[in-house]
């Protein structure tokens, strides 16, 4: 594909110029021409691509970021100066801050992934302090439960140690539910004010 365009392009003695290739190609992608564009790729991509790699390292996006240089190259011919470098050094320098740019995403990527890491991890705590504070304030509930009648520490003992609902420790007591809403009830009061829970 390079002979096509490369036989306009010849230097006195015979040999390619690339830079005033390159040159001519970009001018005609400017103008949307995609064969153009296809010999300026051809040209170009390996380079690209190793440049790209050397940064990046993983060749998937190496590759990946390739074809945004490549794609950002084809939107922005039209803006291309040629007063101000060549068309290689130009696509070189794209290339590189681009593959910089995903490094940095990657990093930060990695960094607030850590940061929620670290607000999601679960401190260890001190079980036996744990087991200890649970094990007074269990006490603390016997205590208390030793204050109620023995009708309302039956209907409690049932329905919240024994996870039964008001309907089976009605049926479990032998007595009305309603019956067994009041001794709740009133058992919950009195818990209450034995613990000095305020209301």
């Amino acid at each position: 594909m390079l002979g096509r365009v490369a036989a306009d392009i010849r230097v006195d003695d015979g040999v390619t110029d690339a830079s005033r290739l390159h040159a001519v190609l970009l001018s005609r992608v400017a103008l949307g021409d995609q064969g153009a564009f296809a010999e300026l790729y051809d040209a170009l991509c390996a380079r690209v691509l190793g440049l790209v790699r050397s940064v990046l390292v993983d060749h998937a996006q190496s590759e990946e970021v390739t074809q945004e240089v490549f794609l950002e190259v084809w939107q922005t011919a039209p803006r291309f100066d040629v007063s101000r470098g060549s068309v290689s050094a130009w696509i070189m320098t794209m290339a590189h801050r681009r593959a910089i740019d995903r490094v940095r995403a990657s990093q930060s990527g990695r960094d607030r992934d850590a940061r929620i890491g670290i607000r999601n991890f679960d401190a260890p705590y001190d079980n036996v302090a744990e087991t200890v504070e649970t094990t007074i304030e269990n006490e603390r509930v016997q205590r208390a439960m030793t204050q109620l009648s023995e009708l309302q520490r039956q209907a409690l003992t049932l329905a919240y140690y024994g996870g039964l609902t008001q309907a089976e420790v009605a049926a479990a007591l032998d007595v009305p539910l309603g019956t067994v809403k009041t001794r709740l009830r009133d058992g919950m009061i009195r818990l209450r004010d034995e613990l000095g829970v305020a209301s």
